[in-house]
């Protein structure tokens, strides 16, 4: 009998990782904790005023970006000759496919990791922006004001929590032992989904996986024990790893 997985990331995200854990013979269940969607009243502003610019997300890049193209195209010389930082190869990825080149990304992919990795006096007296969704952690921010930098944060997406309907059919699922692992690529998914659920009581044999230390971070401040975190934090490597960690149990 297939072992089934709940995926909590959102629907347009989900769909690669969902084919990577049916091509180990597991049984995706989609659940998206959080669905995205744009912001209004936002506009892009001139890029040229900060001395670097901070994504964490694909979703930040794909919302400032489109956004830019649409109503602010003459930016876009500004944030390809700008400092650039990332954190995932996808989000690194997706700034690449606009031409433009990010700093080295963090062996870590988190925002603690991204910014361990620059010196503090090219923070010192500078300003940057950093793009980010209306969930974010605010690790980065937090990190630049302790430095003597200043950062304007730009809210270009949010999340919107799940469906009355969609919860409950998760609930009967979840409570009623039908599910295997549970799985989560953000702190925001975790949040949301034992929310969701009334209660952080995890049934007994089921797995939870965490996509990275960010997210198994967050899980562990709920009182959550993680039980699969990938050596890589992508999602290829995070479905082997929720293979291998369902095949053991």
């Amino acid at each position: 009998m297939k072992k089934t997985v709940l995926v909590t990331r959102p629907k347009h995200q989900a769909e690669p990782f969902v084919r990577a854990l049916a091509g180990y013979g597991l049984d995706p269940v989609v659940f998206p904790t959080i669905e995205i969607r744009p912001v209004a009243g936002w506009t892009v502003g001139d890029l040229s005023q900060f001395t670097g610019i901070f994504f964490t997300s694909a979703n930040s890049v794909q919302f400032f970006l489109e956004r830019l193209i649409e109503q602010s195209p003459e930016q876009l010389p500004n944030l390809q000759k700008s400092r650039v930082w990332a954190v995932g190869k996808t989000t690194g990825s997706d700034l690449s496919r606009h031409g433009v080149d990010t700093e080295p990304l963090p062996k870590i992919a988190d925002a603690v990791s991204l910014m361990e990795g620059i010196d503090p006096k090219e923070i010192e007296g500078n300003t940057f922006l950093f793009v980010r969704g209306n969930l974010s952690l605010g690790t980065i921010p937090k990190l630049i004001a302790e430095r003597g930098g200043t950062c304007i944060e730009l809210t270009v997406y949010e999340n919107i929590l799940p469906t009355p309907e969609d919860t409950e059919r998760i609930k009967q699922l979840y409570l009623g032992g039908k599910l295997d692992c549970i799985s989560f690529t953000s702190p925001s998914t975790a949040i949301n989904f034992f929310e969701a659920m009334e209660s952080k009581n995890v049934p007994n044999g089921v797995l939870v996986a965490a996509i990275g230390t960010t997210t198994s971070g967050a899980l562990e401040k709920l009182g959550i024990h993680v039980d699969i975190i990938p050596e890589y934090f992508d999602g290829p490597s995070f479905a082997k790893a929720i293979a291998e960690g369902l095949a053991k149990s």
